[in-house]
């Protein structure tokens, strides 16, 4: 009988395609197995359990979101840089479902992270941030986006696709008595776009006030 055979870069790969119709909840070691047409223990020569698969999941989102160069490298300021990296992010995360769940809690299985992490480094100090301030200036807009989309996905958890989310006319109906919390609904859980340049303009904006001086 023929044995099919298979890689790391097969097993990620399908796993990233079955996220989009499972989610992470979903998407087990048999359902990826199923799909390569292997039985389940043949991926433990590759993965020694789901958060290891993970981790390469990750990496290749990461990979793919790079494959062109670091996003934003090529801006003409630090603050447009910082805004084309992070809308590159969210952009690759909002691809896949639960994206956000998969590369947040993951670790990395190679180095490609650390280029980006230079190039964004590299042009903070060019701009006159100290060292210490633009790492964190670096993490505050990451944990910004990271949170932003994981949020949102909790409202439209599929790519491309408004899932069942929240209701806001039904959830203002829930507060009524509370008039200000049920209006605040048409600002939380619609115009995602727009709430995310925004919020990532005040992120920058505080970088800016905050830290740019003190290099």
């Amino acid at each position: 009988m023929a044995t099919t055979k298979i890689d790391r870069a097969q097993v990620a790969d399908t796993a990233l395609r079955l996220l989009n119709e499972l989610g992470l909840d979903g998407l087990t070691l048999r359902a990826i197995a199923k799909e390569l047409d292997v039985k389940a223990p043949a991926l433990y020569w590759h993965f020694k359990n789901k958060q290891d698969l993970i981790d390469e999941m990750a990496t290749v989102m990461y990979r793919r979101m790079t494959a062109d160069g670091v996003p934003g490298a090529d801006s003409d300021s630090w603050q447009e840089g910082v805004r084309a990296f992070n809308r590159a992010l969210r952009a690759m995360l909002l691809s896949y479902r639960d994206g956000a769940k998969v590369y947040g809690g993951a670790r990395f299985t190679g180095t490609d992270h650390a280029e980006s992490m230079e190039v964004y480094l590299g042009v903070m100090l060019d701009a006159g941030f100290a060292f210490r301030d633009a790492v964190r200036a670096a993490m505050t807009t990451y944990h910004y986006t990271m949170g932003f989309v994981e949020e949102e996905q909790g409202t439209a958890p599929r790519p491309g696709e408004r899932g069942p989310g929240i209701d806001v006319a039904e959830r203002a109906d829930l507060l009524a008595e509370y008039p200000l919390a049920a209006a605040a609904g048409a600002e939380m859980f619609e115009g995602f776009d727009e709430r995310f340049e925004e919020g990532l303009g005040v992120v920058v904006a505080g970088i800016e006030a905050v830290y740019s001086s003190r290099g």
